[in-house]
């Protein structure tokens, strides 16, 4: 007797699979509703008050009776707590509270400021109002020193330079790194005081 992929003369044949149709992904991973997979859960009302733990069935009869979602907020307890809210407003508050979160972290940027040793004196002062101002804008500042063909011979010359713009900028910078020769760069890095 011939199998579902062959035919009568036992040669196989490819058939297509079906696929299984997923319900679509939330990037949240909050269950509400059916989606709750625990038979118990601790439930809470939407006043704040627990009406205890009570079965999966009862819980969503009762989010029904006040018109609103069955939402699971803390999945890893025993048994899982679930709250008797509007989901939609709950999603809405999340995203709020991580929208203020990102606001609160202290967010900069490393700018990159690069001379060579021989820079002149004018196009130096350039440089340095450049490093203030970055700084002002609470951001750090990587100082490169490049150095070209015969030029590696002055890297006293770029630790100078190094030093002279750390003692111009000290007021309202620290020195984040120490300078440091990398290759045939010498840089270090300020940080807003």
């Amino acid at each position: 007797m011939a199998g579902r992929n062959t035919t009568a003369g036992g040669e196989k044949i490819a058939t297509p699979t079906r696929q299984m149709r997923s319900l679509p992904v939330r990037a949240d991973r909050t269950n509400i509703n059916q989606e709750i997979r625990a038979r118990q859960v601790r439930v809470i009302d939407p006043e704040g008050t627990q009406l205890g733990v009570i079965t999966i069935e009862q819980a969503l009869a009762a989010a029904a009776e006040f018109g609103q979602d069955l939402v699971e907020v803390s999945p890893n307890a025993d048994p899982p707590v679930c709250k008797i809210m509007d989901y939609g407003r709950y999603r809405y508050e999340q995203t709020k509270k991580k929208h203020e979160a990102k606001k609160k972290q202290a967010a900069f940027k490393l700018k990159e400021i690069k001379v060579r040793p021989k820079t002149g004196e004018h196009d130096l002062m350039v440089k340095l109002n450049r490093i203030k101002e970055f700084i002002s804008k609470k951001d750090k500042v990587k100082v490169t020193v490049m150095f070209r063909g015969r030029e590696i011979a002055l890297t006293n010359m770029g630790r100078s330079l190094l030093e002279r713009i750390a003692t111009e900028t000290q007021e309202i910078a620290l020195v984040e790194q120490f300078p440091k020769f990398d290759n045939r760069t010498l840089f270090m890095v300020l940080a807003p005081k």
